[in-house]
């Protein structure tokens, strides 16, 4: 028999643990893919890695990630809901202590993709859980609470993962989820409740020819967004081979998932127009989500010589305002206004806050001028999440609001992949163009030029160093100087070419109708 969504809905403290718990399992995962950026240098050392080999931390993690996610509604079928996201938490926590374990780099490589593949079901499990708990009419309210955590996670992940990496050592980024796993495995076990929508197929019934294209594809295009910058893309024979194999197992994946009988992903969700506009708007939300988390952090340490602490610290504010927003945004959900207009005003001040940070950055930008940009970020983000996320799940029911969260999810974490690749492939790109356009400009003959060489020779000479080794120390000096300001003119180029993305979407966000049946969801007279 099948059990109706409507069983699913929890009340009191039943329904407030069964949220924290999910909320803290949604923290786990997310706060992992930020949190080893800081302590990358560590491990570097520690674990006598090379740069390129450090990287892998983050990309076998990815790749984990993002193979599961479309997965996980099928698998919650598969082993019921409760006993997945109970497993799923386990093989994330037993991993999080091999990895803090690790004597070598390629052993925490596989131990972090095993973390992946674990904690990839958390994110859109925990989705899945608060909304099936929240009768119909509460919907925005649960998406505002799940979204704390999706939007939170990336930013409390660096300033943690500093404090940590300051006073203690790298291995505890791993080991402090091992106490909230094994806490968030008992409440697991003891209150949630698993649907059941159908019965389990049996192992040949299993769409294993889906799980293998889909695990080659999404693997394949992950890799090449990730490495692709640093093996310098279609000059790398590997790069090209995997963008060749994402392209022809993807299409086969597609093929194969439109024609089976029982299909690991269930493309046909997609037929709902509501999902469809989500997908893509989770796609850009995850692009601006995790662009933006990726560049400040970066300019603030290369550029300006913060330490990883103080950088991450400068995005407590923006954290705490979208904490803010959240529930705000959720009851004017509930009270009727639009998702469209509250996403396209998202959009607006996110451009804004990209415009405004294209406006301040310069070679030594104080830590005051960031405070007031990065709570427009803050607010952006507020206003995007929950609208798109009651968008893409408002008018689903039953098994599909699991297909939905996952499609969601996943283009969520494709978008912040596209995002980081092409801002650090475009910001390598840029960084030659100025630096050659400054270089162009600094003529040995301009007075400028050798007036500042003599005064940096001189101001060296002060200091005891000898005519000719001053006047090297000089030259250096200056080129370091062209560097960083075409560093820093990279920067404001992401900056404006992000906020340039968010402002064209504006009119094609207002543009989207709403479905009937969605309203009969989102909009919450029943309350009143």
């Amino acid at each position: 028999m099948l059990q109706t969504h409507e069983s699913l809905v929890e009340y009191g403290p039943r329904r407030v643990i069964i949220t924290i718990t999910a909320i803290f399992c949604a923290l786990l995962e997310i706060v992992d893919t930020t949190i080893v950026n800081v302590a990358l240098n560590d491990m570097k050392g520690n674990l006598g890695a090379t740069l390129n080999e450090i990287g892998w931390v983050i990309t076998a993690y990815a790749i984990g990630n993002v193979i599961v996610v479309p997965m996980t509604s099928w698998l919650s079928a598969q082993f019921g809901r409760r006993n997945y996201f109970a497993a799923s938490i386990i093989i994330f926590t037993v991993c999080s202590f091999l990895c803090g374990n690790a004597h070598g780099i390629w052993e925490l490589v596989f131990y972090r993709f095993l973390q992946g593949l674990g904690g990839g079901a958390l994110l859109v499990t925990s989705q899945t859980i608060i909304t099936e708990s929240y009768p119909p009419e509460k919907r925005s309210m649960a998406q505002a609470i799940y979204g704390l955590g999706v939007i939170i996670g990336p930013t409390l992940g660096p300033p943690l993962g500093g404090y940590i990496v300051e006073h203690f050592s790298w291995p505890y980024i791993f080991y402090i989820n091992i106490p909230i796993g094994v806490i968030a495995t008992l409440l697991t076990l003891q209150f949630v409740r698993s649907p059941k929508y159908a019965e389990k197929k049996a192992a040949k019934d299993v769409d294993w020819l889906g799980i293998a294209l889909l695990a080659i594809s999404v693997g394949s295009l992950q890799y090449v967004l990730e490495r692709g910058q640093e093996d310098d893309w279609f000059h790398s024979t590997l790069i090209t081979s995997l963008a060749v194999t994402f392209f022809f197992s993807f299409f086969f994946f597609l093929w194969r998932e439109l024609t089976a009988k029982n299909p690991i992903v269930e493309l046909r969700v997609l037929k709902n127009g509501n999902l469809r506009v989500g997908t893509i708007l989770s796609f850009i939300l995850g692009f601006g989500l995790y662009g933006s988390t990726f560049i400040i952090p970066l300019y603030t340490q290369s550029t300006l010589g913060w330490t990883a602490q103080q950088s991450g610290a400068l995005m407590v504010p923006a954290a705490l305002t979208t904490a803010f927003m959240m529930p705000i945004i959720g009851q004017m959900l509930q009270r009727g206004v639009k998702q469209q207009l509250l996403v396209a005003l998202g959009m607006l001040i996110f451009f804004l806050y990209s415009f405004w940070g294209y406006k301040i950055l310069t070679p030594d930008t104080g830590k005051d001028a960031f405070f007031w940009m990065l709570i427009l970020r803050g607010m952006g983000m507020g206003m995007l999440f929950i609208p798109i996320t009651a968008l893409s799940l408002s008018s689903l029911k039953g098994q599909q609001i699991g297909q939905g969260a996952s499609f969601t999810g996943m283009m969520r974490q494709l978008g912040g992949s596209f995002g980081i690749a092409l801002i650090t492939t475009f910001m390598a790109r840029q960084n030659m163009v100025h630096r050659n356009d400054l270089v162009s400009k600094l003529s040995a003959d301009n007075p400028y030029v050798q007036q500042r060489v003599l005064g940096i020779q001189h101001s060296y000479m002060a200091k005891g160093m000898t005519p000719d080794i001053a006047l090297g120390s000089a030259h250096q000096t200056l080129d370091y100087m062209v560097t960083k300001q075409a560093q820093v003119l990279s920067y404001m180029d992401v900056f404006l070419y992000l906020g340039l993305m968010f402002l064209i979407c504006i009119p094609f966000m207002l543009m989207v109708k709403t479905n009937k049946k969605a309203k009969k969801i989102d909009l919450a007279e029943a309350m009143h």
